[in-house]
Protein backbone atom coordinates (compact mmCIF):
# COMPACT_ATOMS: atom_id res chain seq x y z
CA UNK A 1 0.00 0.00 0.00
CA UNK A 2 1.38 3.11 -0.89
CA UNK A 3 0.73 6.20 1.41
CA UNK A 4 0.75 10.20 0.60
CA UNK A 5 1.44 12.76 3.18
CA UNK A 6 0.75 16.27 2.99
CA UNK A 7 0.50 18.85 5.43
CA UNK A 8 -2.95 21.01 5.93
CA UNK A 9 -3.10 23.35 8.71
CA UNK A 10 0.31 22.99 10.00
CA UNK A 11 -0.73 18.89 10.78
CA UNK A 12 0.87 16.03 9.17
CA UNK A 13 -1.60 14.28 7.58
CA UNK A 14 -1.89 10.95 5.62
CA UNK A 15 -4.26 8.41 3.46
CA UNK A 16 -3.99 5.68 0.85
CA UNK A 17 -3.09 6.21 -2.39
CA UNK A 18 -5.01 4.75 -5.20
CA UNK A 19 -4.55 4.80 -9.26
CA UNK A 20 -6.42 3.04 -11.43
CA UNK A 21 -3.43 3.31 -14.39
CA UNK A 22 -0.57 2.74 -11.91
CA UNK A 23 0.50 6.34 -11.54
CA UNK A 24 3.61 6.90 -9.08
CA UNK A 25 2.81 8.31 -5.69
CA UNK A 26 2.94 12.33 -6.23
CA UNK A 27 6.43 13.24 -4.76
CA UNK A 28 5.39 16.11 -2.96
CA UNK A 29 1.33 17.06 -2.44
CA UNK A 30 -0.06 20.76 -1.81
CA UNK A 31 -3.10 21.45 -0.01
CA UNK A 32 -5.38 23.67 -2.68
CA UNK A 33 -8.60 25.63 -2.97
CA UNK A 34 -11.30 27.74 -4.29
CA UNK A 35 -8.58 30.76 -4.28
CA UNK A 36 -5.87 29.01 -6.50
CA UNK A 37 -5.37 30.14 -9.81
CA UNK A 38 -5.31 27.61 -12.64
CA UNK A 39 -1.82 28.88 -14.28
CA UNK A 40 -0.28 27.84 -10.94
CA UNK A 41 -2.25 25.01 -10.89
CA UNK A 42 -1.28 23.99 -13.87
CA UNK A 43 2.43 25.12 -13.28
CA UNK A 44 2.73 23.11 -9.99
CA UNK A 45 1.34 19.76 -11.54
CA UNK A 46 3.54 20.17 -14.58
CA UNK A 47 6.60 20.09 -12.37
CA UNK A 48 4.85 16.70 -10.58
CA UNK A 49 3.41 18.26 -7.76
CA UNK A 50 -0.25 17.33 -6.40
CA UNK A 51 -2.87 19.30 -5.47
CA UNK A 52 -5.21 18.12 -2.98
CA UNK A 53 -8.80 19.70 -3.08
CA UNK A 54 -10.39 20.90 -0.48
CA UNK A 55 -12.07 23.54 -1.91
CA UNK A 56 -15.69 23.50 -3.89
CA UNK A 57 -16.60 20.16 -5.89
CA UNK A 58 -17.89 22.37 -9.81
CA UNK A 59 -15.03 24.80 -8.68
CA UNK A 60 -12.50 21.76 -8.81
CA UNK A 61 -14.36 20.31 -12.04
CA UNK A 62 -13.60 24.13 -13.72
CA UNK A 63 -10.14 24.03 -12.74
CA UNK A 64 -9.66 20.88 -14.28
CA UNK A 65 -10.65 21.97 -17.12
CA UNK A 66 -8.88 24.98 -17.56
CA UNK A 67 -5.84 23.05 -16.54
CA UNK A 68 -7.01 20.81 -19.81
CA UNK A 69 -6.90 23.93 -21.87
CA UNK A 70 -3.62 24.91 -21.28
CA UNK A 71 -2.23 21.73 -21.97
CA UNK A 72 -3.46 21.78 -25.27
CA UNK A 73 -2.50 24.45 -26.43
CA UNK A 74 1.06 22.79 -26.52
CA UNK A 75 -0.92 19.48 -28.60
CA UNK A 76 1.80 19.03 -31.38
CA UNK A 77 0.00 19.09 -35.02
CA UNK A 78 0.45 15.77 -37.26
CA UNK A 79 3.45 14.28 -38.16
CA UNK A 80 4.61 13.26 -41.46
CA UNK A 81 3.17 9.91 -41.57
CA UNK A 82 0.29 8.45 -39.95
CA UNK A 83 2.25 6.60 -37.74
CA UNK A 84 4.05 9.58 -36.49
CA UNK A 85 0.95 11.46 -35.76
CA UNK A 86 -0.15 8.07 -33.96
CA UNK A 87 3.06 8.31 -31.45
CA UNK A 88 2.60 11.67 -30.82
CA UNK A 89 -1.17 11.74 -30.27
CA UNK A 90 -0.42 8.84 -27.61
CA UNK A 91 2.53 11.05 -26.36
CA UNK A 92 0.52 14.13 -25.94
CA UNK A 93 -2.74 11.92 -24.20
CA UNK A 94 -0.32 10.33 -21.78
CA UNK A 95 1.38 13.96 -21.01
CA UNK A 96 -2.29 15.03 -20.84
CA UNK A 97 -3.74 12.54 -17.95
CA UNK A 98 -0.49 12.81 -15.86
CA UNK A 99 -0.78 16.30 -15.24
CA UNK A 100 -4.32 16.47 -14.81
CA UNK A 101 -3.90 13.65 -12.77
CA UNK A 102 -2.05 15.62 -10.12
CA UNK A 103 -5.67 17.66 -8.84
CA UNK A 104 -6.89 15.13 -6.17
CA UNK A 105 -9.60 15.00 -3.62
CA UNK A 106 -9.46 12.78 -0.33
CA UNK A 107 -12.04 9.89 -0.12
CA UNK A 108 -13.34 9.41 3.28
CA UNK A 109 -13.15 5.93 5.07
CA UNK A 110 -16.80 5.00 3.53
CA UNK A 111 -16.05 7.10 0.17
CA UNK A 112 -17.43 9.84 1.50
CA UNK A 113 -16.30 12.81 -0.71
CA UNK A 114 -16.70 15.94 2.04
CA UNK A 115 -16.19 18.92 -0.25
CA UNK A 116 -19.14 21.51 -0.99
CA UNK A 117 -21.85 20.76 -3.77
CA UNK A 118 -20.12 17.13 -4.00
CA UNK A 119 -22.44 14.34 -4.94
CA UNK A 120 -22.61 11.28 -3.36
CA UNK A 121 -20.51 8.86 -4.95
CA UNK A 122 -19.85 6.07 -2.21
CA UNK A 123 -21.76 3.37 -4.34
CA UNK A 124 -19.89 4.49 -7.38
CA UNK A 125 -16.53 4.02 -5.42
CA UNK A 126 -18.15 0.76 -3.68
CA UNK A 127 -18.34 -0.65 -7.18
CA UNK A 128 -15.47 0.69 -9.04
CA UNK A 129 -12.93 -0.21 -6.18
CA UNK A 130 -14.82 -2.44 -3.76
CA UNK A 131 -14.80 -2.45 0.27
CA UNK A 132 -12.87 0.82 1.77
CA UNK A 133 -10.15 0.85 3.56
CA UNK A 134 -9.61 3.88 5.01
CA UNK A 135 -9.22 7.59 3.49
CA UNK A 136 -7.59 7.48 0.17
CA UNK A 137 -6.80 9.89 -2.19
CA UNK A 138 -7.39 9.69 -5.67
CA UNK A 139 -7.53 11.64 -8.89
CA UNK A 140 -10.71 13.94 -9.39
CA UNK A 141 -9.92 12.96 -13.36
CA UNK A 142 -10.14 9.40 -12.40
CA UNK A 143 -13.36 10.07 -10.05
CA UNK A 144 -15.05 11.53 -12.60
CA UNK A 145 -14.62 8.40 -14.84
CA UNK A 146 -15.70 6.27 -11.66
CA UNK A 147 -19.03 8.55 -11.46
CA UNK A 148 -19.06 7.98 -14.90
CA UNK A 149 -19.21 4.71 -15.03
CA UNK A 150 -21.80 4.17 -12.40
CA UNK A 151 -24.36 6.37 -14.20
CA UNK A 152 -23.28 3.86 -17.26
CA UNK A 153 -23.92 0.87 -15.11
CA UNK A 154 -27.46 1.96 -13.80
CA UNK A 155 -28.77 3.33 -16.57
CA UNK A 156 -27.37 0.87 -19.34
CA UNK A 157 -26.68 0.97 -22.81
CA UNK A 158 -28.81 0.13 -25.67
CA UNK A 159 -27.57 -2.38 -27.93
CA UNK A 160 -30.23 -2.37 -30.70
CA UNK A 161 -29.26 -6.31 -31.84
CA UNK A 162 -30.32 -7.68 -28.62
CA UNK A 163 -33.55 -5.18 -28.29
CA UNK A 164 -32.00 -4.44 -24.80
CA UNK A 165 -29.76 -2.72 -22.31
CA UNK A 166 -26.20 -3.69 -21.50
CA UNK A 167 -24.91 -2.65 -18.26
CA UNK A 168 -21.36 -2.15 -18.44
CA UNK A 169 -19.12 -1.91 -14.81
CA UNK A 170 -16.17 0.41 -14.28
CA UNK A 171 -13.38 -0.66 -16.23
CA UNK A 172 -14.74 -2.81 -18.79
CA UNK A 173 -15.23 -1.88 -22.28
CA UNK A 174 -18.86 -0.33 -23.40
CA UNK A 175 -20.74 -1.16 -26.60
CA UNK A 176 -20.75 2.19 -27.80
CA UNK A 177 -19.64 1.34 -31.20
CA UNK A 178 -22.80 -1.08 -32.15
CA UNK A 179 -21.14 -1.81 -35.94
CA UNK A 180 -18.99 -4.53 -34.25
CA UNK A 181 -22.28 -6.08 -32.72
CA UNK A 182 -24.21 -6.04 -35.72
CA UNK A 183 -21.45 -7.90 -37.72
CA UNK A 184 -21.92 -10.63 -35.11
CA UNK A 185 -25.47 -10.57 -35.23
CA UNK A 186 -25.95 -10.79 -39.00
CA UNK A 187 -23.27 -13.01 -40.02
CA UNK A 188 -24.33 -16.57 -41.53
CA UNK A 189 -24.04 -19.03 -38.63
CA UNK A 190 -21.40 -22.31 -39.21
CA UNK A 191 -23.31 -24.94 -40.83
CA UNK A 192 -23.47 -26.94 -37.70
CA UNK A 193 -25.13 -24.87 -35.75
CA UNK A 194 -27.35 -24.64 -38.41
CA UNK A 195 -28.64 -27.63 -38.77
CA UNK A 196 -28.02 -29.09 -34.87
CA UNK A 197 -28.77 -26.06 -33.15
CA UNK A 198 -29.40 -27.76 -29.89
CA UNK A 199 -26.27 -29.05 -29.59
CA UNK A 200 -23.98 -26.24 -31.03
CA UNK A 201 -21.47 -24.72 -28.72
CA UNK A 202 -19.71 -21.43 -28.77
CA UNK A 203 -16.78 -19.36 -27.39
CA UNK A 204 -16.83 -15.60 -27.16
CA UNK A 205 -13.25 -14.71 -26.39
CA UNK A 206 -12.63 -11.54 -24.42
CA UNK A 207 -16.34 -10.97 -23.79
CA UNK A 208 -16.11 -7.77 -21.74
CA UNK A 209 -19.94 -6.97 -21.08
CA UNK A 210 -21.06 -10.54 -22.59
CA UNK A 211 -22.73 -8.21 -25.03
CA UNK A 212 -21.35 -10.74 -27.98
CA UNK A 213 -22.47 -13.79 -26.25
CA UNK A 214 -25.80 -12.34 -25.89
CA UNK A 215 -26.07 -12.00 -29.13
CA UNK A 216 -25.14 -15.35 -30.21
CA UNK A 217 -27.66 -16.70 -27.80
CA UNK A 218 -30.27 -14.94 -29.09
CA UNK A 219 -29.05 -15.92 -32.15
CA UNK A 220 -29.95 -19.55 -31.35
CA UNK A 221 -26.67 -21.11 -30.07
CA UNK A 222 -27.29 -23.60 -27.28
CA UNK A 223 -24.33 -23.04 -25.69
CA UNK A 224 -21.73 -19.92 -25.84
CA UNK A 225 -18.84 -20.15 -23.18
CA UNK A 226 -17.57 -16.29 -22.11
CA UNK A 227 -14.50 -15.79 -21.20
CA UNK A 228 -12.16 -13.02 -20.51
CA UNK A 229 -8.44 -11.96 -18.37
CA UNK A 230 -10.27 -9.42 -16.47
CA UNK A 231 -12.44 -10.11 -13.05
CA UNK A 232 -14.28 -7.06 -13.71
CA UNK A 233 -15.32 -8.18 -16.80
CA UNK A 234 -16.22 -11.58 -15.73
CA UNK A 235 -18.45 -10.27 -13.29
CA UNK A 236 -19.92 -7.66 -15.45
CA UNK A 237 -20.76 -10.34 -17.70
CA UNK A 238 -22.42 -12.57 -15.43
CA UNK A 239 -24.77 -10.20 -14.44
CA UNK A 240 -25.53 -8.79 -17.82
CA UNK A 241 -26.35 -12.60 -18.91
CA UNK A 242 -28.68 -13.20 -15.84
CA UNK A 243 -30.27 -9.71 -16.33
CA UNK A 244 -30.93 -11.04 -19.99
CA UNK A 245 -32.19 -14.14 -18.87
CA UNK A 246 -29.83 -16.12 -20.37
CA UNK A 247 -27.93 -17.66 -17.91
CA UNK A 248 -28.92 -21.28 -18.76
CA UNK A 249 -27.36 -20.90 -21.95
CA UNK A 250 -24.03 -18.60 -21.43
CA UNK A 251 -21.35 -20.27 -18.74
CA UNK A 252 -18.90 -17.34 -18.22
CA UNK A 253 -15.36 -18.45 -17.24
CA UNK A 254 -11.78 -17.47 -16.60
CA UNK A 255 -9.77 -15.57 -16.50
CA UNK A 256 -8.02 -16.86 -19.43
CA UNK A 257 -8.98 -16.94 -23.36
CA UNK A 258 -9.40 -20.00 -24.65
CA UNK A 259 -11.76 -22.49 -22.60
CA UNK A 260 -11.26 -26.38 -22.43
CA UNK A 261 -12.33 -28.04 -25.56
CA UNK A 262 -13.70 -27.20 -29.08
CA UNK A 263 -16.40 -25.51 -30.29
CA UNK A 264 -18.19 -24.94 -33.69
CA UNK A 265 -17.93 -21.53 -33.65
CA UNK A 266 -15.25 -19.18 -31.70
CA UNK A 267 -15.81 -15.16 -31.91
CA UNK A 268 -12.63 -12.65 -30.65
CA UNK A 269 -12.81 -9.19 -30.78
CA UNK A 270 -9.55 -8.15 -29.76
CA UNK A 271 -8.41 -4.62 -29.12
CA UNK A 272 -7.64 -3.22 -32.43
CA UNK A 273 -4.46 -1.61 -31.93
CA UNK A 274 -1.21 -2.70 -30.93
CA UNK A 275 -0.19 -0.37 -28.22
CA UNK A 276 0.27 -0.47 -24.78
CA UNK A 277 -3.17 1.00 -22.90
CA UNK A 278 -2.18 3.30 -19.82
CA UNK A 279 -5.33 2.51 -17.48
CA UNK A 280 -8.13 -0.23 -17.38
CA UNK A 281 -10.45 1.40 -19.65
CA UNK A 282 -8.05 1.11 -22.50
CA UNK A 283 -7.94 -2.55 -22.10
CA UNK A 284 -10.83 -2.56 -24.62
CA UNK A 285 -8.80 -0.20 -27.27
CA UNK A 286 -5.13 -1.36 -26.76
CA UNK A 287 -3.61 -4.86 -27.41
CA UNK A 288 0.43 -4.45 -26.07
CA UNK A 289 2.34 -5.94 -29.05
CA UNK A 290 -1.10 -7.78 -30.78
CA UNK A 291 -0.65 -10.35 -27.86
CA UNK A 292 -4.64 -11.25 -27.95
CA UNK A 293 -5.20 -11.23 -31.45
CA UNK A 294 -1.88 -13.59 -31.49
CA UNK A 295 -3.22 -16.04 -28.96
CA UNK A 296 -6.67 -15.95 -30.73
CA UNK A 297 -4.54 -17.15 -34.17
CA UNK A 298 -2.55 -19.44 -32.90
CA UNK A 299 -4.36 -21.30 -31.17
CA UNK A 300 -8.01 -21.32 -32.78
CA UNK A 301 -7.52 -23.98 -34.76
CA UNK A 302 -7.30 -26.54 -32.18
CA UNK A 303 -10.30 -25.46 -30.62
CA UNK A 304 -12.22 -25.78 -33.38
CA UNK A 305 -14.94 -28.28 -34.64
CA UNK A 306 -14.94 -30.03 -37.75
CA UNK A 307 -16.49 -27.34 -40.18
CA UNK A 308 -16.24 -24.86 -37.01
CA UNK A 309 -15.71 -21.27 -37.80
CA UNK A 310 -13.75 -18.67 -35.67
CA UNK A 311 -15.11 -15.03 -36.48
CA UNK A 312 -12.26 -12.30 -36.02
CA UNK A 313 -13.91 -9.12 -35.56
CA UNK A 314 -11.26 -6.19 -36.58
CA UNK A 315 -11.09 -2.96 -37.41
CA UNK A 316 -8.06 -1.75 -39.96
CA UNK A 317 -7.64 1.46 -37.74
CA UNK A 318 -3.88 0.03 -37.25
CA UNK A 319 -3.21 -0.30 -41.32
CA UNK A 320 -4.70 3.57 -41.78
CA UNK A 321 -2.17 4.59 -38.56
CA UNK A 322 0.62 2.48 -39.73
CA UNK A 323 0.94 0.26 -36.94
CA UNK A 324 0.12 -2.92 -38.48
CA UNK A 325 0.23 -3.32 -42.50
CA UNK A 326 -2.32 -6.08 -43.86
CA UNK A 327 -0.03 -8.39 -45.11
CA UNK A 328 1.13 -9.08 -41.75
CA UNK A 329 -2.37 -10.01 -40.99
CA UNK A 330 -2.72 -12.55 -43.26
CA UNK A 331 0.78 -13.72 -43.53
CA UNK A 332 -0.11 -14.71 -39.26
CA UNK A 333 -3.70 -16.42 -40.28
CA UNK A 334 -1.88 -18.75 -42.66
CA UNK A 335 0.97 -19.50 -40.44
CA UNK A 336 -1.33 -20.49 -37.95
CA UNK A 337 -3.07 -22.79 -40.03
CA UNK A 338 -6.31 -21.09 -40.88
CA UNK A 339 -7.79 -19.88 -44.31
CA UNK A 340 -10.12 -16.78 -44.79
CA UNK A 341 -13.44 -18.23 -45.97
CA UNK A 342 -15.95 -14.94 -46.03
CA UNK A 343 -15.15 -11.42 -45.06
CA UNK A 344 -18.00 -8.73 -44.23
CA UNK A 345 -17.50 -5.08 -44.01
CA UNK A 346 -19.06 -1.91 -42.10
CA UNK A 347 -18.14 1.55 -42.00
CA UNK A 348 -17.97 3.12 -38.55
CA UNK A 349 -20.80 5.21 -37.28
CA UNK A 350 -19.43 7.17 -34.21
CA UNK A 351 -18.66 10.97 -34.00
CA UNK A 352 -14.73 10.93 -34.19
CA UNK A 353 -14.78 9.57 -38.10
CA UNK A 354 -16.72 12.72 -39.10
CA UNK A 355 -14.71 14.68 -36.49
CA UNK A 356 -12.21 16.95 -38.94
CA UNK A 357 -10.57 18.58 -35.34
CA UNK A 358 -9.33 15.16 -34.57
CA UNK A 359 -5.45 14.67 -34.85
CA UNK A 360 -5.96 10.76 -36.41
CA UNK A 361 -8.98 12.39 -38.78
CA UNK A 362 -7.55 10.69 -42.13
CA UNK A 363 -7.03 7.62 -40.70
CA UNK A 364 -10.53 7.29 -38.67
CA UNK A 365 -12.75 8.57 -41.67
CA UNK A 366 -11.13 5.45 -43.44
CA UNK A 367 -11.86 3.14 -41.23
CA UNK A 368 -13.53 -0.14 -41.76
CA UNK A 369 -14.68 -2.92 -39.17
CA UNK A 370 -14.67 -6.32 -40.92
CA UNK A 371 -15.66 -9.78 -39.43
CA UNK A 372 -13.21 -12.40 -40.66
CA UNK A 373 -14.46 -15.94 -40.80
CA UNK A 374 -11.79 -18.20 -40.96
CA UNK A 375 -11.32 -22.32 -40.66
CA UNK A 376 -9.05 -24.40 -39.92
CA UNK A 377 -6.68 -25.77 -43.24
CA UNK A 378 -6.75 -29.43 -43.89
CA UNK A 379 -4.10 -30.97 -41.32
CA UNK A 380 -4.26 -28.13 -38.74
CA UNK A 381 -5.52 -28.53 -35.38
Amino acid sequence: MSTIRWTDDHTHQTARWHSENASPLPRQTVVADDRVKADDAYRLACEGTALLWRGDFHNARQLLRAIGRRIDRKAPGSGSSPSESFHLYRRHSRHRARVLGKLLVLLDDDYTLALRRAPDVRQACLQAYGAPKGPTAVSLRELLGVIGAHQWRVKGVDVPALGARIHPHYGVFAPVRGEYVDLVAHAPLPSAIRHSPATGTAFDLGTGTGVLAAVLARRGVNRVVATDISSRALTCARENTHRLALADRIEVCGPGLFPEGRADLVVCNPPWLPARPTGPVEQGVYDPDGAMLSGFLTRLAGHLRPGGEGWLVLSDLAEHLGLRPRRQLLDAVHAAGLRVVGRMDTKPRHPRSRDATDPLHLARSAETTSLWRLTARPGAG
